[in-house]
């Protein structure tokens, strides 16, 4: 669900017609819709609510300061996978105490400033990471709270990037090796190391892969109780999907059917549950508006290029990731009523949808069908609102897009477009 919607053929972010935006603000911006990222969180704390878990946003899906306040203001906690993201989310207000801390290469100096802000838990990815945290912690003269991510051998039948649950992965601790793990700092001061971590990967379309997970964390957690260690919190990830072709991903609700019950008795013995929602919340919340800058042909191909391409949008050339993207303005008989590849309607054509970038790997879409279309055309490419802008880049000496905050008939600017001016900043 997203309250993206053509109107008289028109599109609209809430009400907002995002061809006014396009005017005032330019092409290529980030539109975020603060209905959608509102209903999306609401949907996973009803969801979940049998086992009342800390939904931590994960901030590499969308690190917009503006969205991290507003989720923040709803009560969510933020995942954080580097120092800079942990700034980024004390910057929005969101308290440390609400914030997980995973990554598999967090350095002294970022250990120190999370153990420093009053962290809720530092999620460990290896043994040395492990020894790092404590020789920070006593020189602070701190205990550091401390989950150990589980790399539990679990395919989550995703994309092979995108993957961190099994052992080919560079994530977590092999889970044979965890129970000698917490054996080995029981006694260890600095440390309290009283959670478990599992993140199988993203986006997860079934429900099997995190049923599979999360058995494994909790055989985890009664072998370490058995053997006289605590476990006071589990923390199940996230990798819960978006939906970037209509009806493909499951809902919240269905999520939360295979987990819930699974967690049930841990809950009721007072273990805290951790979730950890990125894309599920914010890919739907939000779309890049794009400007058609030349229409053309080359052999059996047409091409509409766009101002923006794997600079602003990574996803489809890196991972081969489809987003559906369509005109701003259509006529009423062109207005799609699913989102999908090859919409069932007439009067399409079959185009690549491509960027400036000098990379024949630079596209959006290829041989799409696709609304007759020419120069100055405004086109949206939809569920972009996580791993859009934090992916974006600089390449080719393109600034990075703006972004915009819709609330009902009202926008703003929450990123002002950099300048080529910007660019050079760092090298004056």
């Amino acid at each position: 669900m997203d309250h993206f919607q053509h109107r008289s053929g028109r599109l609209h972010a809430e009400d907002v017609d995002v061809a006014a935006i396009a005017k005032q603000v330019g092409t290529p911006t980030f539109i975020y819709s603060a209905a959608t990222l509102t209903a999306h969180y609401q949907r996973f704390r009803e969801a979940f609510a049998p086992i009342d878990p800390l939904i931590c946003f994960a901030v590499k899906s969308n690190a917009n300061l503006s969205v991290l306040r507003l989720l923040g203001d709803l009560g969510s906690g933020m995942d954080v996978v580097s120092g800079g993201e942990l700034h980024r989310a004390l910057e929005a207000g969101i308290p440390a105490a609400r914030c997980v801390y995973a990554g598999v290469g967090k350095t002294a100096p970022e250990i120190e400033a999370a153990l420093r802000a009053g962290i809720g838990s530092i999620n460990v990815e290896s043994e040395q990471e492990l020894e790092t945290i404590a020789t920070v912690a006593r020189h602070l003269d701190r205990v550091a709270p401390v989950s150990i991510r589980i790399n539990p051998n679990v395919d989550p039948h995703t994309h092979r990037h995108t993957t961190t649950g099994t052992r080919e992965t560079k994530f977590g601790i092999d889970a044979e090796r965890v129970p000698d793990v917490f054996a080995s700092v029981r006694d260890d001061p600095a440390v309290a190391v009283t959670g478990l971590h599992v993140h199988l990967g993203s986006p997860i379309y079934e429900t099997g892969p995190f049923v599979a997970g999360l058995t494994r964390m909790l055989e985890l957690a009664e072998r370490v109780e058995h053997d006289g260690g605590t476990i006071d919190r589990l923390d199940i990830g996230g990798g819960f999907a978006a939906d970037y072709e209509t009806g493909r991903a499951p809902d919240a609700a269905t999520y939360a059917k295979a987990i819930c019950p699974l967690l049930a008795d841990r809950v009721r013995r007072g273990t805290k549950v951790i979730l950890e929602p990125g894309r599920a919340i914010a890919a739907n919340a939000g779309i890049l508006l794009l400007e058609v800058v030349v229409r053309k042909t080359s052999g059996r191909k047409t091409f509409l290029v766009c101002d923006g391409g794997m600079n602003a949008l990574l996803r489809p050339s890196h991972y081969d990731a489809f987003h559906f993207a369509w005109p701003t303005t259509v006529p009423p008989s062109l207005v799609p009523t699913i989102r999908t590849e090859r919409p069932e309607l007439d009067g399409l054509e079959v185009v690549d949808l491509v960027g400036p970038i000098c990379e024949t790997g630079d596209f959006l879409a290829r041989d799409r069908s696709f609304p007759p279309c020419d120069r100055g055309d405004l086109i949206a490419i939809f569920a972009t609102g996580a791993y859009g802008m934090t992916m974006a880049s600089r390449y080719n000496a393109m600034p990075l897009p703006a972004e915009v905050m819709v609330d009902g008939s009202d926008f703003r600017v929450v990123r002002r477009r950099e300048t080529v001016e910007d660019l050079l900043t760092h090298e004056r």
